[in-house]
């Protein structure tokens, strides 16, 4: 009996492994358990997290929503002043245009009426100035007419003056040589020489004073012609002195007016045709 006691006793006693299984299943158990309590709370924080945003977000959406309705509004406002000025500005645009239309006619008739008082006053003046200057013409003309009749007495009355041998007038100083030239018969070349045995150049001559003698007013000159020179001594004022030129056998006249201490002056008389070579030789 006690044998059977024993064997009833060892076929109801449990294996070690189970014991083993049945501890680690309720580790792994309660790991899982608090594993599954971190991940709810983690999931709490990170609902209460989002949840803060979007509630930030919400705010955020709600402040700036609220600005733009004020911009909104404060545009508008601008806006109804806008069109309030623009209606205001339109009015008086069409008034200033009116008022320039009207000025520009004005202005129009005021350059019609003014163009025509300058015709007026034109033709006005034209015919006047017209009138005058027939007037003042007639006046000039008898005025000249009445010079040119003075000077023709004047020029008769001082073309008394002497006469050479060949015919010639012979001009005494400036003033009856200018009364020469207006003749027009000769062309006159006028010089002063103010120093001895010193050639120069009068015309397309050469003219050399040797000496001088003012008391008695004789003078010595030497005339260089076409490489020819003429020498002529002891000579009073206002005696001309003849030579020729190349093959014109009209004579040329050398004549001195006044003498003074180693200076004479005087004109070289030369015919007209043969002037104007002589003259531009001197110029």
């Amino acid at each position: 009996m006690a044998e059977d006691l024993d064997r009833s006793s060892s076929s109801r006693a449990v294996p070690g492994w189970v014991l083993a299984s049945v501890a680690v299943l309720g580790v792994v158990a309660l790991v899982g358990l608090v594993l599954a309590h971190n991940a709810s709370t983690q999931a709490q924080e990170i609902q209460q997290s989002f949840d803060g945003k979007v509630k930030t977000m919400q705010q955020d959406f709600t402040s700036q929503i609220a600005q733009l309705q004020q911009h909104l509004a404060q545009a508008d406002t601008t806006n109804s002043g806008l069109q309030s000025d623009l209606s205001v500005v339109t009015k008086r645009l069409r008034l200033t245009q009116g008022d320039l239309k009207k000025a520009r006619q004005e202005a129009e008739d005021i350059r019609t009426e003014d163009q025509q008082k300058i015709e007026e006053v034109n033709g006005a003046m034209t015919t006047q100035l017209a009138t005058k200057a027939s007037n003042d013409d007639v006046k000039n003309v008898d005025g000249k007419v009445d010079g040119v009749r003075t000077d023709l007495s004047s020029t008769q009355n001082d073309l008394k003056m002497a006469r050479s041998e060949l015919g010639t007038l012979i001009a005494r100083n400036h003033e009856d040589v200018e009364q020469l030239r207006r003749l027009g018969e000769r062309d006159y070349i006028e010089f002063t020489i103010d120093a001895k045995n010193k050639p120069q150049k009068v015309g397309a001559f050469v003219v050399e004073l040797r000496g001088t003698n003012p008391n008695k007013k004789r003078y010595n000159v030497s005339l260089i012609v076409d490489d020819a020179r003429i020498d002529k001594k002891n000579l009073p004022i206002n005696e001309p002195i003849f030579f020729h030129q190349g093959n014109d056998r009209r004579p040329l006249e050398l004549v001195v007016n006044s003498v003074g201490k180693d200076k004479v002056t005087g004109y070289i008389s030369v015919p007209k045709a043969a002037g104007a070579q002589t003259a531009s030789s001197g110029d």
